[in-house]
């Protein structure tokens, strides 16, 4: 990038960063980005749960969708530069990869293939912004945007279930051998972990159900948890339902989110467009497999159109007290984007032809 656009893309990020916007709280960003956008080429627009939706090029032809998140968890990293790294929270998950999409999509030469960003809400929690967005049209292909390094490639992402559980026993002296509410807490979460470990599919941590407590409290009278099991494709989520309901006995069970794990074809025109637009950088692509779950997780199964994840920034990093994002590696992943664009957008234009070929021809 020249130093002009570079610096554009900088403060872009800065001040989508320097806006606080934890789930459920993204109304001042995203009322920044649909003012802000128009000033970078855009026709904006705000749907009914708040996603931002932001396009360019004609309206008739083939689309591709970016869709990256606004939310961030609650905790907040002060915003400053050290060199070339800028931290603060969301640098990495994921306002670095949404002003990727940004400035890629406005200075990427597209033809007749029209692109669309969308910055969503929520996806920290639910995934209220993607789900509401996966009710709309289906594009030709889509881009979401997570942080997996500027020469990596997210093709599959674990799914989710949360389970939250809650029992109440009588009161009795801890003396008694009679079980306690705690002690039935704690059994059924060992039950849940020892069902994860006897359900492995293969020997990456992709394949493997992963059991996270999120919560617990409890006395001898009454004990709560909140769990989230990570699953692998292939997973069989009403057998593990059924376990759930048998191990719970005679407490109370709630299942919050049941979100499936994704895997993309990485030889779809997606994850090809971004690794050619890697090696046009001098990269090599790597294609990851990731273990947590993102919005790809329910946009691609309602799409079912080609598809893959693309942003800058270490993962490792997320939610985490010192959340950066080194600056040159965004302006890298920039060009990377955008040569990705125009090739897939190539891509699209050239399959949409013959089509629009064949009608004039039969008529």
């Amino acid at each position: 990038m020249s130093a002009a656009p570079a610096e554009r893309a900088e403060t872009l990020l800065r001040r989508m960063v320097e806006i606080p916007s934890p789930s459920g709280s993204e109304q001042d960003l995203s009322a920044y980005l649909e003012r802000e956008l128009t000033e970078w080429g855009f026709r904006t627009r705000r749907d009914g749960v708040g996603n931002v939706l932001a396009e360019r090029g004609p309206a008739d032809g083939p689309v591709i969708m970016l869709v990256g998140h606004m939310d961030t968890v609650p905790d907040p990293v002060p915003v400053r530069r050290e060199g070339d790294l800028l931290y603060g929270r969301g640098t990495v998950d994921a306002k670095g990869p949404l002003a990727t999409m940004v400035c890629a999509a406005a200075s990427a030469r597209t033809g007749p293939v029209r692109i669309v960003v969308a910055g969503v809400v929520e996806e920290e929690t639910f995934g209220r912004g993607a789900t509401h967005l996966a009710l709309g049209p289906r594009p030709d292909a889509l881009i979401v945007g997570e942080p997996n390094g500027w020469a990596g490639v997210g093709i599959g992402y674990k799914g989710r279930v949360v389970v939250r559980y809650e029992v109440r026993r009588p009161a009795v002296h801890t003396a008694s051998p009679e079980e306690k509410a705690s002690e039935a807490a704690v059994a059924f979460h060992r039950a849940v972990v020892g069902y994860c470990e006897e359900h492995v599919t293969g020997p990456r941590a992709f394949d493997q159900p992963l059991t996270t407590l999120l919560h617990v409290e409890g006395t001898i009278e009454h004990a709560r948890l909140t769990l989230a099991v990570r699953t692998p494709p292939g997973f069989d989520l009403p057998r593990f339902e059924a376990f759930l309901t048998e191990a719970a006995r005679d407490a109370r069970l709630w299942i919050d989110d049941r979100t499936p794990a994704v895997r993309v074809d990485h030889r779809g025109a997606a994850v090809r467009a971004l690794c050619a637009g890697i090696r046009a950088q001098g990269g090599r692509p790597t294609l990851k497999l990731k273990t947590g779950t993102a919005d790809l997780n329910i946009l691609e199964p309602a799409w079912g159109c080609p598809a893959a994840v693309y942003g800058p920034g270490d993962s490792a990093l997320d939610h985490t007290d010192h959340e950066h994002i080194d600056l040159r590696e965004y302006a890298t992943a920039i060009e990377v984007l955008r040569h990705g664009l125009e090739a897939l957008a190539a891509e699209l234009a050239a399959s949409a032809a013959p089509e629009a070929e064949a009608v004039v021809a039969g008529r």
